[in-house]
């Protein structure tokens, strides 16, 4: 069952980024259901992916993804932001808030890594999984790039129609924006109101070590939200309910 959340009434400012090989699109139905409810939604799509797959020969650092973020919080004029990052999203809007901290109301971790100062999205895998995942990149159109992985539906607790609507939407992911570190300052991004929210029906593996650290620090509002890692393709009703009350 989906726990209830309580709501404050007032209409808020999302900002959705995606995690590894999606675009916007992954947020549409979950972008639905906050713009009935009189939100303004923004659901990016980072620079190399989706309908900017056409771009990836900039996406040369992670500072790209985060250039993203700050760009379009800026160039829209956006205050009071609850930013959300899911999965691989995680990364760099950590680097954005720490940018902008002014502009930020919140900041969601949906399943998300949550970096250490210097970190990039590979630090926390293993070193022999670092290699795999460097070994099993691809050089398309002179990039360097990780391909979708054909079993992922299954892990992300997704399957039929909602997984086939992904997976032929899915592109490949710039390594760079992968291996390369995040620097951010700590400060900036310690004094805004996080929370983390652990998709519990089908945990993911390489967040574990990480989440458990984060739900033992206090400074953390902890949510266990019972869905899978992609939560906003199979709960996007539920999921907004809970994006409004933070």
């Amino acid at each position: 069952m989906i726990p209830a959340f309580r709501l404050d009434g007032q209409p808020k400012t999302f900002v959705l980024v995606p995690g590894s090989w999606h675009g916007g699109w992954c947020w549409s139905r979950v972008v639905t259901a906050l713009t009935r409810k009189r939100h303004r939604v923004f659901a990016l799509t980072q620079t190399g992916l989706g309908e900017r797959r056409h771009l990836a020969a900039a996406a040369t650092h992670i500072d790209v993804y985060v250039d993203d973020i700050v760009n379009t919080i800026e160039c829209e004029e956006l205050h009071d932001v609850v930013l959300v990052g899911h999965s691989f999203g995680g990364i760099p809007i950590t680097g954005a808030a720490a940018r902008l901290p002014a502009r930020i109301r919140s900041l969601v971790y949906l399943d998300a890594g949550v970096p250490e100062v210097g970190e990039s999205a590979l630090s926390p895998l293993s070193p022999e999984e670092q290699e795999r995942r460097r070994r099993s990149a691809l050089r398309l159109d002179g990039i360097d790039v990780l391909m979708p992985p054909a079993g992922a539906p299954a892990h992300w607790g997704i399957a039929g129609a909602a997984a086939e609507w992904v997976m032929r939407r899915l592109t490949p992911h710039p390594l760079a924006t992968y291996a390369t570190p995040l620097e951010y300052d700590r400060s900036s991004w310690e004094a805004l109101a996080r929370t983390y929210i652990r998709c519990t029906a089908f945990p993911h593996p390489h967040l574990i070590v990480r989440q458990n650290q984060l739900r033992a620090d206090t400074r953390w509002n902890w949510i266990e939200f019972p869905a899978g890692h992609h939560a906003m393709v199979s709960h996007p009703e539920e999921l907004a309910c809970l994006l409004e009350t933070l």
